[in-house]
């Protein structure tokens, strides 16, 4: 029993002593040269290393990355902060639109100058649909627009007048007379524009003229008499001709102005050129005003998309001429037409890209009309005329829009509807 024990003593001694051998030599071990170390060990840390070095690396190219995007956002700005002093569209805000919604179309908007970075901008053309036909802004330089449309324009007037002493009310002695006036006129223009610089364009247009009046009036005395008159005219028109000049380019949050020369010639047949009878009645009605005239205008255009907000001011000059003719047993010597001052205020509204609608009021104010009738001389009253006016258009295809323009009156002078089709194509 002793000689076992002693033996198991001598084992573990030995086992002990090996232990403790290979702690030190795994100790040695870790604080031997990388040489002196087991093949194993050195691998391991020569990965490490390298893994480390190549952190470090990747570390660096971030470094230099970011410097590369904060000196881009740098140029990004210094480049909007140029464009947006000079008022021209960013083309980082271009590409940021397309990225964000589906491929531009036209609106109902106003295109604005644009330029390459470092370049001064040039106006060009905004084809502005729904709008008013006078209201556009310039023709691109080169581009021709062949514009032909059709107006219907509706007009009644009902007149009662009594001539005579009223006794008691209900009891008159005297006449009553009363009318009633429909004139529907339709006119058929075809008109051209041209842009001939980025900032002129010119048009010219050509109508012509279908009108209809019918005219019953009923005079009371003894017995009631009734007269019924109906009248036609068609011819050519008045043919105009136009310069729009644009005055600026919208930039700096400023509105589009356009400033406006229009001629009208007495193309058409005038009022005092048709056949009377000898109670000055005419057998025919005039397709033309019979005077010259010129009028100037300026139109303001602010977008503000999907909305653009129209407005303009006109006056109207007609010069006068002598007609040295006896209608109806007076002689008419001078006439001097009325001028009108006119202003307008709406906006039109983009619905999609190919559809807009716009609404808007115009007024008009004519002044008297001065006549020699002999030895005297009569003045007319000065008319009022309103008209609330619903625009609409449908854009077909790069080429091709058709618009419609309603106009209700609001006035006692005003047509009562006054409705306008327009196909412009342009070339």
């Amino acid at each position: 029993m002793r000689r076992r024990i002693a033996t198991i003593a001598g084992a573990g001694g030995s086992l002990a002593a090996a232990l403790l051998a290979g702690a030190a030599g795994s100790a040695a071990a870790q604080d031997a040269p990388l040489a002196t170390r087991p093949p194993e060990v050195r691998t391991a840390g020569g990965e490490l290393d390298e893994i480390r070095a190549e952190l470090a690396r990747q570390a660096g190219l971030i470094a230099d990355q970011q410097r590369e995007i904060q000196a881009l956002k740098a140029e990004r700005d210094a480049t909007l902060a140029e464009i947006r002093a000079r008022g021209a569209p960013s083309p980082f805000a271009a590409l940021a639109l397309a990225q964000a919604a589906p491929a531009p179309a036209p609106r109902a908007t106003v295109v604005l100058p644009s330029a390459p970075v470092g370049e001064a901008p040039e106006p060009t053309r905004a084809e502005v649909a729904a709008l008013p036909p006078e209201l556009g802004v310039l023709t691109a330089p080169g581009t021709l627009v062949i514009d032909p449309s059709l107006e219907y324009v509706r007009t009644s007037n009902n007149r009662l007048v009594f001539r005579g002493v009223e006794i008691v009310p209900g009891v008159q002695l005297g006449v009553i007379e009363a009318s009633d006036a429909d004139r529907d006129t339709g006119v058929a223009n075809i008109a051209a524009r041209y842009g001939l610089t980025n900032r002129l364009e010119m048009e010219l247009r050509v109508p012509y003229v279908v009108r209809h009046d019918r005219i019953t009036t009923l005079a009371q005395r003894d017995e009631t008499i009734s007269r019924n008159i109906e009248l036609d005219g068609r011819g050519l028109g008045d043919i105009e001709a136009s310069l729009r000049y644009q005055l600026n380019g919208g930039r700096n949050g400023w509105p589009v102005f356009v400033a406006t020369t229009r001629v009208k010639s007495p193309t058409g047949l005038g009022p005092y050129e048709v056949d009377y009878d000898e109670f000055g009645v005419a057998s025919e009605l005039a397709t033309g005003s019979g005077f010259w005239a010129v009028e100037g205008g300026l139109t303001m255009l602010y977008p503000s998309d999907p909305v653009v907000i129209f407005g303009a001011l006109t006056y109207l000059h007609n010069f006068s001429r002598d007609i040295d003719r006896e209608v109806g047993g007076a002689l008419v010597g001078r006439v001097e037409p009325g001028a009108s001052i006119g202003a307008s205020l709406g906006f039109g509204l983009s619905l999609n890209p190919r559809f807009s609608v716009s609404f808007g009021y115009t007024h008009n104010y004519i002044r008297r009309t001065r006549t020699e009738l002999g030895a005297t001389v009569q003045s007319s009253q000065p008319l009022q005329v309103g008209n609330f006016l619903v625009g609409s258009s449908y854009r077909f295809n790069e080429r091709l829009t058709v618009n419609g323009t309603f106009e209700f009156g609001m006035t006692a002078d005003a047509s009562d509807v006054r409705i306008m089709l327009r196909t412009p194509y342009r070339f």
